[in-house]
């Protein structure tokens, strides 16, 4: 039962790892294998991930969605503010951590509605909220792990990279305010006094944590602008977690590291076997964009570009591809796995309904969007 819990939970993390395993057949280990290893992303992601679990573990977050939530006095109003909470707060906080965070407090707000407008709303909301954390988080550098890498591995400045995204984010945003419009046509309905009632407010244990973790997160920021070096993050991030919060290391994602680790060894070993090398470039050049999205739907986007990029100089059609990537099947963006756990937790016999609407609507969304890029490409 445990090996089984292992294999669904940590897929891509075993599949990393045999093919850093296989791949070091052919490519004996030796010095080169430390120089596969991107050090200043793994120390920025490791930064972020923490501050971020600790941020989100003191309730900030939470709390934040009951503000904005607070005073929300219809159905149209409160469906854009829980999806506007996962499209920009994905862009900071990162796409997983808003799901993780803004999907369970939806069904504490819907579950005070009536039960009729809670069923009806619950999974096209889910769905739209994962849309938008996948769509809203490919806007910055640190938006989403991929990003990160990416940006990292190209020295393009946060200015530039926004700008090669801006234009999908935007269309992105109008497509989820126009699904927002059709759902809720025609409900009146007030929901101010169900909004009101939400219970289970989260305190925050300590509001000195929280400003610490609010100068560990402008101080990631700083390196991710470069500014600072990656290690002086790294250690401040390191040693402050450890003496005020150390509860919050246990919850940051390493297997997302050991994962990182993994495909830069099967990368690097790769690289160095010519046929393959080869082939895969000549695969690759001019067609970066649609190979990251096929391969994002099979492999998610993460594993995508940390495999492409090695195989290509154009780190601009990479960030594209493996964000546009993102949308697709149940894994092309392994985010979305977390609103999919949600609602079979929290509506079993929903979970074959939510899955239809799911991958209907990310597909429509992600044809919209490559017709957006073949118009960009061509003007």
């Amino acid at each position: 039962m445990k090996l089984k819990r292992l294999l669904q939970q940590e897929t891509v993390l075993i599949v990393a790892i045999l093919l850093a395993v296989i791949s070091s057949f052919f490519v004996h280990p030796d010095r080169k294998y430390m120089d596969y290893i991107d050090f200043r992303t793994l120390a920025v992601l490791f930064s972020l991930m923490t501050v971020m679990a600790g941020l989100q573990r003191q309730g900030v977050f939470d709390r934040m969605g009951r503000a904005l939530t607070a005073h929300t006095g219809g159905i149209f109003r409160l469906v854009l503010v829980l999806t506007g909470l996962c499209f920009f707060g994905s862009m900071m906080i990162t796409n997983d951590v808003a799901l993780m965070t803004f999907v369970p407090f939806t069904f504490a707000v819907l579950s005070n509605l009536r039960e009729e407008t809670r069923l009806r709303l619950a999974l096209p909301v889910v769905c739209m909220q994962t849309i938008a954390a996948n769509l809203g988080s490919m806007l910055t550098p640190i938006g989403n792990p991929q990003n990160l890498y990416l940006y990292s591995k190209s020295g393009m400045s946060i200015a530039h990279f926004i700008g090669i995204m801006f234009p999908y984010t935007m269309v992105s945003l109008i497509l989820l305010v126009v699904w927002a419009a059709l759902l809720c046509h025609g409900k009146k309905e007030n929901l101010s006094s169900g909004i009101n009632r939400t219970q289970n407010r989260t305190a925050s244990d300590s509001p000195a944590i929280v400003a610490l973790y609010g100068i560990l997160f402008v101080l990631c920021l700083s390196v991710v602008a470069h500014v600072v070096p990656y290690w002086t993050a790294l250690a401040a991030v390191l040693f402050c977690t450890f003496c005020a919060d150390r509860i919050t290391l246990r919850r940051v994602d390493y297997s997302l590291l050991l994962t990182f680790i993994a495909f830069f060894i099967f990368i690097g070993n790769i690289g160095r076997i010519p046929a393959f090398s080869s082939w895969l470039q000549q695969v690759l050049s001019g067609r970066e964009v649609p190979v990251a999205v096929f391969a994002s739907q099979v492999t998610s986007n993460v594993p995508a570009a940390l495999l492409l990029s090695g195989f290509t100089e154009n780190t601009e059609a990479l960030v594209i591809g493996t964000n546009l990537g993102g949308l697709g099947t149940l894994i092309a963006s392994m985010a979305s796995l977390i609103s999919y756990r949600q609602i079979a937790r929290e509506m079993p016999q929903e979970k074959g309904r939510y899955f239809r609407m799911f991958t209907i609507s990310n597909l429509v969304f992600l044809a919209v969007l490559l017709a957006e890029w073949a118009w960009l490409v061509g003007n």
